[in-house]
Parts: C-alpha cells; sequence; structure tokens
C-alpha cells in the first residue's frame, strides 16, 4: 500500500511535529497550510532534507473548493491518500459563553468542526475498498477540553471537540468493514503557538500545576501517538481515543 498522509494545519506546532515525524516512517507527506506558505514551505524542505518526500499545499479546510483543489493536487503529485490527519483547528480568545458572538462561534464551527468532516469525506473517498481504495487510516485531533469543557476560557473550543468525538465514533463503525480506521488524539496541555494565538501565552506554564504530570507536554509527544495510529502496527485500533495529556 503507498503511504500517502495529508496532515492539515502542518505547518506548525502538532502538525509539523507530525509530518516530521511521520516521514521519518515512510510517509510521502503533504503539509497543508492556510496563510503561513513560509513555515510549511520550511516543514518540506526539513523532510527533503533527511530523504523524505513532501509537498506544501495550501487550503482553508472550511471553504470546501479550496479542499477539493487541495486533494486534487495529492492525488496528482503522490497519488491515492492511505493517511490523513485532521489536525487544523483554531481557539479564539478567553471569554464566558454570555459574552461570545454567534460570528465566533460558526468560525469555530467552521474550521475545527465543518473542516474535519469536509477532509475526512474526501479522504474515505480515496481510502475506503467501496470506492476502489485500499484501506487507510484517519486521526482526528481533538483535545482534553471535550472531556473538561474549558469554562471561563473558551466553552466553543470544547464544544466543537465534542463533536469531533462524535464524528470519531460514527465514522469509524462506518467505514470499519471498508479497511478503513478512524481515531482520535486528545491533547492536553501543549506547548505550541495555538495558545498565543488565542490570547493566552503563558497557558502551558500558568496552567501545568493542575497536570498530575506537573507539566506541559511537547508537539513531539502528541506526535508519536498520532504516528502510531496511522501505522500498521495499530492496525486492529479503530473508534479509540488516546488522550496524550499528563493524566489531566
Amino acid at each position: 500500500m503507498n503511504k500517502v498522509l495529508l496532515v492539515t494545519g502542518g505547518s506548525r506546532g502538532i502538525g509539523a511535529a507530525t509530518a516530521l515525524l511521520a516521514a521519518q516512517s515512510g510517509w510521502a507527506v503533504a503539509v497543508n497550510y492556510t496563510a503561513n506558505s513560509l513555515a510549511a514551505d520550511e516543514v518540506v524542505r526539513q523532510i527533503r532534507a533527511s530523504g523524505g518526500q513532501a509537498m506544501s499545499v495550501q487550503a482553508d479546510v472550511a471553504d470546501e473548493a479550496q479542499v477539493l483543489r487541495m486533494f486534487e493536487h495529492i492525488d496528482a503529485k503522490f497519488g491515492r491518500l492511505t493517511g490523513l490527519v485532521n489536525n487544523a483547528g483554531v481557539v479564539d480568545v478567553t471569554a464566558r459563553v454570555d459574552e461570545m458572538s454567534v460570528a465566533r462561534w460558526k468560525r469555530m464551527f467552521d474550521i475545527n468542526v465543518i473542516g474535519s468532516l469536509i477532509c475526512a469525506r474526501e479522504a474515505v473517498r480515496r481510502m475506503s475498498t467501496r470506492h476502489g481504495g485500499e484501506g487507510g487510516s484517519i486521526v482526528n485531533i481533538s483535545s482534553a477540553a471535550s472531556r473538561l469543557g474549558s469554562p471561563g476560557q473558551y466553552v466553543d473550543y470544547a464544544a466543537a471537540k465534542g463533536a469531533i468525538d462524535a464524528f470519531t465514533i460514527g465514522l469509524a463503525k462506518e467505514v470499519a468493514a471498508e479497511g478503513v480506521r478512524v481515531n482520535a488524539v486528545r491533547p492536553g496541555l501543549i506547548e505550541t503557538e495555538i495558545h498565543a494565538s488565542g490570547g493566552l501565552p503563558n497557558r502551558v506554564k500558568d496552567l501545568q500545576h493542575l497536570v498530575p504530570a506537573q507539566r506541559g507536554g511537547t508537539a513531539e509527544e502528541v506526535a508519536e501517538g498520532i504516528v502510531w495510529l496511522l501505522s500498521d502496527k495499530a492496525s486492529y485500533t479503530t473508534m479509540s481515543f488516546l488522550d496524550i495529556s499528563g493524566g489531566r
């Protein structure tokens, strides 16, 4: 089977760490980005410098037309997709629900939920034996927030990740007999740039006392779990949730 992987939001953080590690495991990696082409190109450069295959591909996952174009580029460059990491996502500034706008919620769900659904649909159309594929693996990036709720910070983000959990369960059951495995990783407090984009650059340091392990995690630690779920070593693992959260 070809090992062709798409990592959405692959230019930084967990996505970049996953792309780099997957390439070391023999995957040809498509590194998706929305706007930061330089960061995506740097990930591609590092993979190629280590002897791997990679391409950068632009698409806002919330825009169906852009996603379809992205998949066409991957088809042409690497062939039929066999792995997908639904990693692209956003947070927003800290707020209570009674302070949030509908525009914020629509952005949150368009990117974090609808985007993952679109990408998964296109992946299944390429992976499923029902569509002439050879099988494959989808890993959705959820969050410990789906269990914790993120009160007083971003309940809407937690709700979106709760939707990803439900989607993981349903899709896993739907395509299990078609050679496609669907699992999710739920990272906890991880040292990435996403916290700064939500206005809390010191969030991990400020909250690490709440983690039983007493520290934040790294993107590389999360990538290890993702790449394992993608691999044949997890061949009997589907509809599973891997919490990488230091016990939180």
